[in-house]
């Protein structure tokens, strides 16, 4: 929604940076696309729409992922960034990058009914980092794909992204800098909080930081920079492609779905054999600690976090599907729905 309102308001040049490609799923929020382009890549999807709205507007796509190594690169060349992420290690990437660029930009997060608004990276105002110095605990914060969000939530938010980036880029009025808005969509209520920059920031007070972190998904706990194995043969995630391949030579796997019963009957692993997640606890005693269990969910949020609790519990050998049911179904077999 940002980008449909900055390229109907003439903005000279717009870069777009996404690795995804245009699902059913994504349509009741993300209106750039239709579903003429599901299975398109998301950037030419928007590039299709957007010059169809202003073709004098200069359109940069970038069909990857932002990572370390090419975020200052990207980030750089661009006077706004707007940050519509939704991983807390994406995050924590645009706004160092930013800070080091010394590039403002314009951070918006939704979760359900909610949703924050805030510039950050401005000279004399906070980063990202002054609010929250360190992540969440992983898995404590579930995804919008996990939790849900109320699909004119990111259209809200995305129209007020766009309208700090125009004040930015015009120098008019007041922008969001040290000022956090918070949105009620279900009251329809808007609370504003006063956010400072925090003196002992490393990235933008004290500017000691002077380079990206080596590793974000380590640093927010997602993925690599897990804590020691309960058991240091079995890894604490495995991908679809590698369990395929596992379970296809017949080791001896115990896959478990945590899902919902209606997500069950949506869309089924066959090896899996389902138990809600809330019946965890109640059915611990009935799984052997001796065997290797794989997890899965939906996105694999909800897997992350039992796997935790069965580890903590004494099962040294859980590993979680990385990404899914969802991402099974994109690199194992389409054939498998999602949703």
């Amino acid at each position: 929604p940002a980008a449909l309102y900055l390229a109907a308001a003439g903005i000279g040049r717009l870069g777009v940076v996404d690795h995804d490609t245009v699902a059913v799923h994504n349509l009741q929020r993300q209106v750039l696309h239709d579903t003429a382009a599901i299975g398109q890549p998301k950037t030419e999807s928007a590039r299709t729409r957007l010059e169809a709205l202003d073709p004098s507007v200069r359109l940069d796509t970038w069909q990857t992922a932002l990572t370390r190594d090419n975020a200052r690169g990207i980030i750089g060349d661009y006077d706004v960034i707007l940050d519509g992420t939704d991983t807390f290690a994406t995050r924590y990437l645009v706004n160092d990058a930013c800070v080091l660029e010394q590039k403002p930009y314009v951070h918006a997060s939704v979760h359900r009914f909610e949703g924050q608004l805030a510039v950050f990276g401005a000279p004399d105002g906070p980063c990202y980092r002054c609010v929250h110095p360190d992540p969440p605990p992983a898995g404590s914060v579930p995804s919008c794909a996990e939790g849900g969000v109320l699909g004119v939530l990111p259209g809200l938010l995305g129209t007020m992204q766009a309208t700090e980036a125009l004040k930015l880029l015009l120098g008019i009025g007041m922008p969001m800098i040290g000022r956090l808005l918070v949105v009620d969509a279900l009251a329809m209520r808007f609370h504003e909080v006063g956010i400072d920059r925090d003196p002992a920031c490393a990235w933008c007070a004290t500017r000691t930081a002077t380079a990206l972190l080596d590793d974000y998904a380590a640093f927010c706990g997602e993925g690599g920079g897990t804590p020691a194995l309960a058991s240091a043969d079995t890894p604490r995630a495995i991908t679809p492609r590698d369990l395929a391949v596992r379970l296809a030579r017949g080791d001896r796997l115990r896959v478990i779905d945590v899902r919902e019963e209606w997500e069950v009957r949506t869309a089924a692993l066959d090896a899996a054999e389902a138990i809600v997640m809330s019946s965890i606890p109640a059915r611990v005693a009935e799984l052997p600690r001796e065997s290797t269990y794989v997890i899965l969910c939906h996105h694999g949020m909800r897997s992350a976090m039992v796997a935790d609790y069965l580890r903590s519990a004494g099962f040294p050998r859980v590993i979680n599907l990385e990404g899914g049911i969802d991402r099974w179904s994109v690199e194992v077999d389409p054939s498998v729905p999602r949703y």
